[in-house]
């Protein structure tokens, strides 16, 4: 039997999935990072992919025909000519680049370029080509030869070619998803000769390198295919397969994904769109979410308190939930206050309000998607940890108007590992 492995690289830790051909899933683990220092993080994840493939049970690991990473969008490494890092990685939250991020506005400001793309993906202090304009400015630059994402470069220690990243990535560095090229004002910048070659997501890039093949004990043609972003495993592992259908993820913030067969983007709401082969994944994101209800309950509360909620009846409470001032989607308002009163006696009608009102704006979220040209809303599958709250699914689904399903697979190692199986419709035509 064949077997195809995909692998998650996450802020926490990394997980892994194997399935067989029929995308059943045969095993899984995972391994935490731990606290390291900056300049430990690259030997950390290079150690946790190789314990990873290693832990595999011998027979699914001879059987490997295919391997695909995901990592955190715009957490991104600068390497020398033989791939190894000069400078210890950024991590996708780190904005120390901000400086550089004016540098962009400017260039981007010049006459010829008025009409060139300038969405909020890279105007940014934490986007990718914003961190590779900031490292542009340090001494170090002078050793690099390529910029690679984490996914790409857990790869390349794989397959051992540097340089490759997929269209997900890349989406952060300028890449042009429509065009499916570097834009004319990015490859004019002087870090353009690093820049990596892009390819569609699961495009086999090569097999896996000799002595890493003997060290884990994995078959010399086992392909190493190009990856993904960890949010997009995560929707490829939820089920969603035609337009019309969406995650939703339940976790710190909501996150709103909708596949659409028309691609939408509006800076103002902080809206972008991935490309899914001819296809679109509409995104955005509120900054309410399980944040807030942990500033108010414990996961105990919360469970035993959302089983007493009267979900037939909607709440009167209407609240605009927050843990600080500030909406971007689906309210534009940097100066948007939490509301969180009245604030009633009874805790259960307190979450009850706090449920309702989140659902509220994710029905919201959708109708604004949809307004601004996205694909009709047709069903919602669910990720994060609030996927488990019965109540709150049902008080979603009543203001969807639409069915609510959990993810049929909750981590996105499984979604990753559908990449390596070549079923999915991403690829297109790309400048390798």
């Amino acid at each position: 039997m064949t077997f195809y492995a995909g692998i998650d690289f996450g802020t926490s830790g990394a997980r892994i999935a194997v399935i067989d051909a029929h995308a059943t899933l045969c095993y899984q683990s995972s391994r935490t990072f731990g606290t390291v220092a900056d300049t430990a993080l690259a030997d950390g994840w290079r150690e946790t992919l190789f314990s990873l493939l290693g832990d595999i049970d011998r027979p699914l690991r001879q059987g490997l025909s295919a391997i695909a990473v995901n990592g955190t969008s715009a957490t991104v490494l600068l390497c020398d000519s033989a791939g190894n890092p000069v400078l210890p990685p950024l991590l996708y939250n780190d904005a120390r680049a901000a400086s550089a991020l004016e540098t962009l506005r400017q260039w981007l400001a010049q006459e010829r370029y008025l009409n060139a793309p300038s969405s909020q993906t890279v105007l940014s202090a934490t986007s990718s080509l914003v961190k590779l304009l900031w490292w542009s400015q340090q001494p170090a630059f002078e050793q690099a030869r390529y910029f690679m994402h984490q996914a790409d470069w857990l790869s390349f220690l794989l397959h051992g070619q540097p340089g490759i990243s997929d269209y997900h990535n890349s989406l952060k560095l300028g890449y042009d998803v429509v065009q499916l090229r570097y834009p004319e004002w990015l490859t004019e910048l002087s870090i353009a000769p690093v820049l990596p070659d892009v390819v569609a997501p699961g495009t086999p890039i090569g097999y896996v390198q000799p002595a890493v093949a003997t060290h884990l004990g994995i078959p010399a043609h086992c392909q190493v295919c190009a990856g993904t972003t960890d949010s997009i495993a995560a929707l490829l592992a939820s089920g969603a397969m035609v337009p019309g259908d969406a995650v939703t993820s339940l976790g710190s913030t909501l996150v709103l994904k909708l596949l659409s067969q028309t691609r939408v983007e509006n800076n103002t709401y902080g809206i972008y769109s991935h490309r899914l082969g001819d296809r679109w994944l509409v995104g955005g994101a509120s900054n309410t979410g399980g944040a807030v209800l942990q500033q108010f309950f414990s996961p105990a509360e919360l469970a035993a308190l959302s089983d007493r909620i009267p979900t037939e009846q909607p709440s009167t409470l209407d609240y605009y939930p927050l843990l600080q001032p500030g909406e971007r989607f689906p309210t534009n308002d940097p100066q948007l206050l939490p509301r969180l009163e009245p604030r009633p006696a009874d805790r259960v009608a307190f979450l009850h309000g706090l449920l309702e009102s989140m659902s509220r704006i994710e029905a919201e979220g959708y109708r604004l998607l949809q307004t601004l040209g996205a694909t009709p809303l047709t069903r919602v599958f669910t990720a994060g940890g609030g996927a488990q709250n019965a109540a709150w699914t049902t008080l979603r689904s009543r203001h969807l108007g639409v069915p609510v399903e959990r993810s049929q697979q909750p981590e996105a190692a499984y979604g990753t590992a559908l990449l390596t199986l070549g079923t999915l419709p991403l690829n297109c035509s790309s400048n390798l």
